[in-house]
């Protein structure tokens, strides 16, 4: 794929799973009484600590934007692994399941527990979480990616 492809899938990719997974963050905060600020801001206190939440609307915008910095660090990873792993745009429903769940076990398992020392498991939003993971994360990625590689190849 040339690299305005690449770009393409990339940003597209990275917009879409960036919108749908912070879309069912918000679902989530609301059923569970918490403001879109304080969500936002929750997700900045993984850099910044408590001090987030003092931090109003900026700290807020820098959660959304660390959001859509991991979003597109996780498509930039699958892209770049199906340049050297074909499997992963022949096969996208598989491999975006099995994708889904790998970004579930390093966002839950290594990266949460890391920035927050009060992340806890609990089984009802661990199936939540893989489930989102899978049809919000990893499923989009897969088929985008698989759809620009296709279009490309088409016009080579």
């Amino acid at each position: 794929m040339k690299k305005s492809g690449a770009l393409r899938a990339i940003l597209t990719a990275g917009v879409v799973v960036g919108v749908l997974d912070i879309s069912s963050a918000f679902v989530i905060w609301w059923q569970r009484g918490v403001t879109i600020q304080r969500g936002l801001q929750g997700i900045a206190a993984g850099l910044l600590g408590a001090k987030s939440y003092e931090g109003g609307m900026a700290t807020a915008g820098l959660g959304l934007a660390l959001h859509f910095f991991v979003a597109f660090v996780v498509v930039s990873t699958f892209y770049l692994a199906s340049r050297k792993i074909p499997f992963l745009t022949q096969q996208p429903l598989l491999s975006g399941a099995l994708y889904g769940i790998g970004v579930y076990i390093v966002m839950y398992w290594f990266v949460l527990p890391t920035a927050f020392s009060s992340f806890r498991h609990r089984i009802s939003n661990e199936l939540l979480a893989v489930a989102i993971h899978i049809s919000l994360i990893g499923l989009p990625t897969a088929f985008i990616v698989r759809r620009y590689s296709q279009l490309t190849e088409q016009s080579s």
